[in-house]
C-alpha cells in the first residue's frame, strides 16, 4: 500500500522540488498552499493520478484536519521563510510559522511521522572555530528564527517526529528564490557582474535543494531510526564566508568584480560553522557540492532575468 504524504507549503520552493521526488518514488502526495505567488510550479505534478492539490491556509483547522487524517506522513514546508518578510507580517509568522505546527502536532495521531524542516540560523551567532553540533545551544536572534526553534520544539515533544535544521539552500527551483545567498549571489554575479558585501567575514553552511528533498526522502525511509532528534543538514566543505563563496563564483565567472562594505547587517546575525555529523551517521550524503549547483545557477539565470522571484 502507498504511503500518503501531506505537504503543507508544497508549491514552493522546496516543496516544488520535494514533491516530484516523492511521486516519482511511488507515494501519494496532497499538497496543501495558499499559492500566495500564484505559482504554476506543480504544473507537471497534475499528470500523476497519485497527486492531489487543496488551495487554503495551513493555519484553518476546518482545512487541515481532514488533510491530516488520511495521512500517513506529513511535511510543515508552509512558512513565512526569512527575517525580512517575517518582520513585515509578525502576526503571520508567529501564527503561520509555529502554531500552524502546534495545531498539525495535536491533530496528528501517535502513530502519523511528522519530518519539519527549520533553519540552522536558530545557531545565532557560533563560537569562534567550533562547530554547532545538535547539541549546541539554540540561540536564534530573528522573528525568523524563534519562530522556526518553537516549531521545532513542539513537533519533536511528540513522538513521532523528527527534525531537519537546513542549512542556506541554493539551487534551481521550479517555484525560484533570488534572496537566498548563494542564489542572490550568481545572480548579481552573472546580470550585475558586481557585488557590495557586507560582514564579509560571516560564515554559514550551504546545501543544495536537490539534497533537501533527498534528505526528506532519507528521512522517511529511515524514520524508525532516526525520529525524536534534530539532524543538521549541511556541506560538510560549505562552511564558508561570504567573501569566501564570492571567491568560489568568481572562479566561474572571472569578470565578477565583489567589495566589501563597511555597512550593512543581517537581521539574522547568521555567523556560524555547523557540523553534519549526525545526518552522515544516518547515512545519507549529499550529491550536490557548491560548484555544482553555481553552474546550474548560471544556466538557470541566462533563462531568468528579473528579481521577482525572491520572498521579500
Amino acid at each position: 500500500m502507498r504511503e500518503r504524504v501531506l505537504i503543507t507549503g508544497g508549491a514552493g520552493y522546496i516543496g516544488s522540488v520535494l514533491t516530484p521526488l516523492l511521486l516519482n518514488k511511488g507515494y501519494e502526495v496532497t499538497v496543501l498552499d495558499n499559492f500566495m505567488y500564484s505559482q504554476n510550479s506543480l504544473a507537471d505534478a497534475c499528470q500523476y493520478k497519485t497527486f492531489a492539490v487543496v488551495q487554503g491556509d495551513c493555519r484553518n483547522k476546518a482545512t487541515v484536519k481532514p488533510l491530516v487524517e488520511k495521512a500517513d506522513i506529513v511535511i510543515p514546508l508552509a512558512a513565512l521563510v526569512g527575517a525580512p518578510l517575517c518582520e513585515r507580517d509578525k502576526t503571520a509568522a508567529e501564527t503561520t510559522n509555529y502554531e500552524a505546527v502546534a495545531m498539525l502536532c495535536k491533530l496528528a495521531s501517535p502513530r502519523q511521522k511528522i519530518l519539519i524542516p527549520i533553519t540552522n540560523s536558530g545557531y545565532g551567532i557560533g563560537e569562534k572555530n567550533r562547530h554547532c553540533t545538535e547539541k549546541s545551544p539554540l540561540r536564534p536572534i530573528s522573528l525568523y528564527g524563534v519562530t522556526k526553534v518553537k516549531a521545532e520544539k513542539v513537533a519533536l515533544e511528540r513522538e513521532n517526529s523528527l527534525s531537519l535544521r537546513l542549512a542556506t539552500v541554493f539551487g534551481m527551483s521550479p517555484r525560484m528564490r533570488l534572496d537566498l545567498l548563494v542564489n542572490d549571489f550568481v545572480y548579481r554575479a552573472v546580470h550585475d557582474r558586481a557585488l557590495l558585501v557586507f560582514e564579509g567575514h560571516f560564515k554559514r553552511n550551504y546545501i543544495h535543494i536537490r539534497d533537501v528533498a533527498r534528505v526528506f526522502l532519507h528521512g522517511i525511509k529511515h524514520f524508525s531510526i532516526m525520529k525524536g532528534k534534530p539532524y543538521n543538514v549541511g556541506l560538510d566543505d560549505a562552511n564558508l564566508s561570504k567573501l569566501e563563496l564570492c571567491a568560489i563564483i568568481k572562479k566561474h565567472l572571472p569578470k565578477f568584480t565583489y567589495l566589501e562594505a563597511p555597512v550593512g547587517e543581517d537581521p539574522d546575525k547568521r555567523d556560524y560553522i555547523v557540523s553534519n555529523a549526525r545526518i552522515a551517521k544516518a547515512g545519507f550524503k549529499p550529491h550536490w557540492s557548491l560548484d555544482d549547483g553555481i553552474k546550474e545557477l548560471i544556466k538557470g539565470f541566462t533563462i531568468l532575468q528579473n528579481n521577482r522571484y525572491s520572498n521579500v
